[in-house]
Order: structure tokens, then sequence, then C-alpha cells
């Protein structure tokens, strides 16, 4: 019985054995999930890049039923027959947002862990400091951002800036002093 087996084990082994690591359970960068990106700038500082999704709307309309029938000298013979009915409508169209963000060495676990409980303190975390950017902390970066005109949850450079947590560059001294 077990001569049967030890071809199915032996192949089982071979295929996990190729297997990448991405295929066994480990998390692909957060990028790769969300279709997210980050570029370096000419000025060497990091932006994010997202995807803001178009939006649509049904607005009365009508659409055509029957195409119409046209003679080879083009008269009508029928004309076309159209219905009522509801029609998407583009309010935004698909676009990108690029915003400033820490650069991927700046975002260590500590930082995330004062991000979270400069949010907790705030009202807008309520998990556990962890210092890993979880599903809980996105959406209190999220709430954050969005009640200052950023609709994300990827932590901005301006956001990290204005809870206290990454510097606030000097502006440069005037060159007539």
């Amino acid at each position: 019985m077990t001569g049967r087996f030890f071809p199915f084990a032996a192949l089982t082994l071979a295929v996990l054995g190729a297997c990448s690591a991405s295929d066994r359970g480990t998390t692909p960068p957060a990028d790769a999930e969300t279709s997210q990106r980050t570029e370096t700038g000419a000025d060497g500082r990091c932006y994010a890049v997202e995807p803001i999704p178009a939006i649509y709307e049904q607005v009365p309309g009508q659409v055509q039923v029957v195409q119409a029938e046209i003679a080879e000298d083009g008269t009508v013979i029928r004309p076309p027959i159209y219905r009522n009915a509801s029609v998407p409508r583009i309010v935004r169209p698909r676009g990108e947002i690029r915003f400033a963000v820490p650069c991927r060495e700046r975002v260590t676990p500590e930082l995330v862990a004062s991000v979270q409980r400069a949010l907790k303190v705030r009202g807008l975390y309520a998990g556990p400091v962890t210092g890993e950017i979880d599903a809980g902390t996105e959406a209190a970066i999220r709430a954050y951002q969005s009640d200052r005109g950023l609709d994300s949850g990827r932590l901005s450079l301006e956001t990290a800036r204005a809870l206290g947590l990454i510097e606030v560059p000097r502006p440069a001294p005037d060159a007539e002093e």
C-alpha cells in the first residue's frame, strides 16, 4: 500500500519545492495588492501614485432598441425605435492622484507605532499599537487625511509632519543677510 502512495508524495514535495515564497502565503508588498505604486521624483522625494476610479451616475435617456431600416437609395423604410431607460454618465473620469510620502526606509515599525498612537489619541484608531500597517491603521489614516482633502489610506508626508512625526524643513535663509 505504501508503494502506491510514494509517487504521489514525491510529486507533492516536488511541486511544493518549486513554489516561490509568494506562492506559500507570504504577504506581497502593499503596492502589489492595491495597484498603488511609489515613485522617486527628480527632487529625491518619494511619491505615492494611486488610481482614482471613475464615478458614474444613471441618468434618464433613450436606448436604441431597433435599428433603422434604410433602402439602397437612402430612404428610410422604418425609423429606429427607442425606449426610455437609465443610461450611465461619467461624473468623474478615471485618473491618478500623486502625493508625497515618507520614503520606504523611513517607514519603520517605530514610525508606524507612533502614527497608531497619534491617531488613537485623536479617536481615529481603536486597535492595538503593533507597529504594522494593517486594515485598521489604513482606515484611521484615511479618516484623518479625508478631513484634510486626501482620500487615501497611505500615510502622506504632510500628515506625518502634521502629526509631528517627521521633521518639517526649515525655510532657506535669505541671501541678503
